[in-house]
């Protein structure tokens, strides 16, 4: 999602510095849907509210829906959002995104003119060492986005079948030795249940070959980011919401989309693209109306942070934003 500087050496723990990701192409995409006086933007995964406090500065006139699971991060951009003096510009929701049909019918919202999701785990989650989504520091094997959800990462690696496992990892994390990690996860957890991040990253980086640990960053970063996706349905929940978000929007309304991965690309790439895409059937002479495209791609494919960004922001180098605008009711 975004990036946070180190930690204070000494006194009290100071609230993260906070770099949302691609803040400026992101304003500028969704900029001309929200500019309108009672314009309405939900931002689907509200974090510590970077990129809204931005959207608020832009548009005096706009309203912003925060959703988020965590209740770390809700208060904190409830802080946020207060002390840079637009508490009564936004309703923060404790909500998945793929709940947002639900929350904007609570709330009475029969349309919106924007919407933002900037995927993956947050900056004040990943910061956090005891959410256990690092593999950098010893921390309990957890990775809930919403801590009071069922099941965590220890669960899924101490009770899954071997060759489910092995599937979570390879399908999620895109790991080539995914039933080398498996099987050696289920014999060390027949010995001990895993409880602690570092005793998984180490056992990720003894069952992966010798000359394929020293490319490509951390052993178990693959393995890491497939518990994470699987604890939280994070793929599913993308697959469902994306859909409904496009549903949501008002004629000229315009969503936005932070990826960090190939996975989540793929979801956004297919979806904006199927929105755009004529379904006139092919063996008409013309196009239909009602078979016409419903939104127009506002991004050529996934468009990166550049390099000035990424210099300062490490997190941004896997960003990737696509945009799309609605430009007609569905039939």
């Amino acid at each position: 999602m975004s990036s946070t500087g180190p930690a204070a050496a000494s006194g009290p723990p100071q609230p993260p510095v906070h770099v949302p990701v691609l803040l400026d192409r992101v304003v500028e995409l969704l900029g001309p849907a929200c500019a309108a006086d009672g314009a309405v933007m939900v931002d689907a995964t509200l974090g510590l509210a970077g990129h809204t406090l931005a959207m608020l500065e832009a548009h005096p006139g706009l309203r912003v829906v925060g959703l988020d699971r965590d209740p770390d991060a809700r208060a904190e951009a409830t802080r946020r959002i207060e002390a840079a003096g637009h508490a009564g510009r936004v309703t923060v929701v404790p909500a998945v995104f793929d709940e947002l049909p639900e929350v904007l019918d609570r709330l009475g919202i029969a349309e919106v003119q924007g919407v933002l999701f900037d995927l993956g785990v947050s900056s004040l989650q990943l910061d956090r060492p005891d959410r256990g989504f690092s593999y950098s520091t010893d921390a309990p094997l957890d990775m809930r986005m919403d801590p009071g959800a069922p099941r965590t990462a220890a669960d899924v690696v101490n009770t899954y079948p071997p060759r489910e496992l092995a599937r979570v990892l390879r399908v999620y994390g895109e790991e080539r030795f995914a039933s080398r990690i498996a099987a050696a996860i289920d014999r060390e957890r027949a010995r001990e249940p895993f409880a602690g991040t570092a005793r998984l990253a180490e056992l990720v980086r003894e069952a992966i070959p010798a000359a394929t640990r020293r490319t490509g960053g951390h052993p178990a970063k693959r393995t890491f980011q497939a518990l994470r996706i699987e604890v939280n349905d994070e793929l599913g929940a993308l697959e469902r919401a994306l859909p409904a978000a496009i549903d949501a929007l008002a004629v000229g309304g315009r969503v936005a989309v932070i990826t960090f991965h190939s996975l989540e690309d793929r979801i956004v790439k297919q979806t904006l693209a199927a929105g755009a895409a004529d379904r006139t059937p092919p063996d008409l002479p013309v196009p239909l109306p009602e078979h016409g495209p419903v939104l127009r791609l506002l991004t050529r494919g996934g468009e990166a942070a550049g390099p000035e960004e990424t210099a300062g922001n490490p997190r941004a180098a896997s960003a990737r934003v696509r945009a799309a605008e609605r430009i007609r009711r569905a039939a």
